[in-house]
């Protein structure tokens, strides 16, 4: 028997966690070295969303800003674009890519894109499966009960769902972001490759946290089988 609160399984999420670091690590570099490029168009990130939204028959999309950094984010309970206050007045590379990405969470919702609704749906359980799977799991492991770690894996199994589901949701709203930038002539070709570099590292923290959820699937598995040794 393993000695008390050691978790044997800790090597399996060791690796994914160093791959979330580094995506964090690039995301806040790109978003960094390119909100020091200004468009030649000087547009805010605010002032294209408004362009990109009335482009796609949104005018009735308000655009707030909001605390925080990176924290912008698309409601689309409320309808609201909410963007930080470097991306909502900056008029960066990065400021507008990031912009135009909420934006094609916008058009996702107003298209009524399938995924965007799947991944609103699994919100609550999500949250539950989170905050309680993997505790419930590695508790049940150390008072060898296999009933706990499997509730452990069915609750945080709606987590890995729900990051699951986000990658497609992320990725479209990107290629639309591009391709709506692209069409509306708001930038040149070299603003338009740094939006796509600012928008390929954000998808990669994605990416890098469906990775850990899996690993953490792959943990509470290797408990249930090592509580039965």
């Amino acid at each position: 028997m393993f000695p008390f609160f050691f978790d044997p399984t800790m090597i399996v999420i060791l690796p994914a966690l160093l791959i979330a670091v580094y995506a964090q690590y690039k995301v806040k570099n790109t978003f960094k070295k390119y909100n020091q490029i200004n468009l030649n168009s000087n547009l805010t990130g605010a002032e294209a969303a408004r362009k990109i939204l009335l482009s796609n028959n949104l005018s009735n999309i308000e655009i707030r800003q909001t605390d925080g950094k990176l924290s912008d984010h698309y409601d689309p309970e409320k309808k609201t674009l909410n963007l930080s206050a470097d991306v909502y007045h900056n008029n960066s590379v990065a400021a507008v890519g990031v912009a135009a990405h909420e934006v094609g969470h916008a058009i996702q919702d107003k298209e009524n894109y399938k995924p965007l609704s799947l991944r609103a749906s699994l919100v609550p359980a999500a949250n539950i499966g989170s905050s309680l799977g993997l505790p419930l799991a590695i508790f049940g492991f150390f008072i060898r009960a296999d009933f706990l770690i499997m509730t452990g894996f069915v609750l945080f199994s709606a987590a890995f769902l729900f990051h699951l589901v986000t990658l497609p949701v992320e990725f479209n709203a990107s290629n639309r972001a591009i391709s709506n930038l692209k069409n509306s002539n708001l930038l040149n070709q070299e603003e338009l490759k740094g939006v796509k570099k600012v928008l390929k590292a954000a998808a990669f923290t994605y990416v890098a946290t469906t990775l850990v959820a899996l690993a953490n699937m792959l943990r509470i598995l290797l408990l249930a089988g090592l509580g039965d040794d």
